[in-house]
């Protein structure tokens, strides 16, 4: 009968720990959601925004448009014959800097790209930018999409100290 009343003990412990496990699991899931939401808020925002990616030993710089969150995963797009698209392919690891000049305040991203050739990710970013439909369509072979990583955004001001958010 002990055995019994341990083992009950013992699963009920368990079990409560899982419940509390999972609340923490939503609740890192919740912030990390809302992270890559304020993230993708702020890169529209500016409009333009720089990702900078490698070339061999050459840094290389240039500036985007597209911010979206689709699937839970803060996407970017781009053209496959683009240089940019076959450097992200050789080293992933990319850096993403914008400027919100009025506010004084800008973020650096700092992310691995993952290229997802779904048809309904490509659509859903062209979407998103109805403009890009008269250079891209999503069964072109040429139109791009790519999703953020294990993404760390730093938020900074010429007023305030910095803060990170990842997702």
């Amino acid at each position: 009968m002990k055995k019994i009343a341990v083992s009950l003990i013992f699963l009920l412990l368990l079990c409560q720990n899982g419940v509390a496990g999972s609340s923490t699991i939503n609740s890192k899931e919740e912030k990390s959601m809302e992270a890559m939401q304020e993230t993708c808020d702020f890169l529209k925002k500016c409009g333009a925004y720089f990702i900078a990616t490698v070339e061999g030993n050459q840094p290389r710089v240039r500036p985007f448009g597209t911010a979206a969150i689709f699937e839970n995963k803060l996407y970017i797009q781009t053209g496959k014959k683009k240089k940019v698209s076959q450097q992200m392919q050789a080293n992933p690891k990319i850096e993403i800097c914008a400027l919100d000049e009025a506010a004084g305040r800008w973020v650096r991203i700092e992310a691995t790209v993952v290229n997802d050739d779904r048809r309904e990710a490509k659509q859903f970013l062209l979407d998103c930018y109805p403009n890009l439909k008269s250079m891209y369509s999503a069964d072109d072979g040429n139109h791009q999409v790519l999703y953020l990583k294990d993404a760390t955004a730093t938020f900074s001001s010429f007023a305030g100290e910095s803060r990170v958010v990842k997702f």
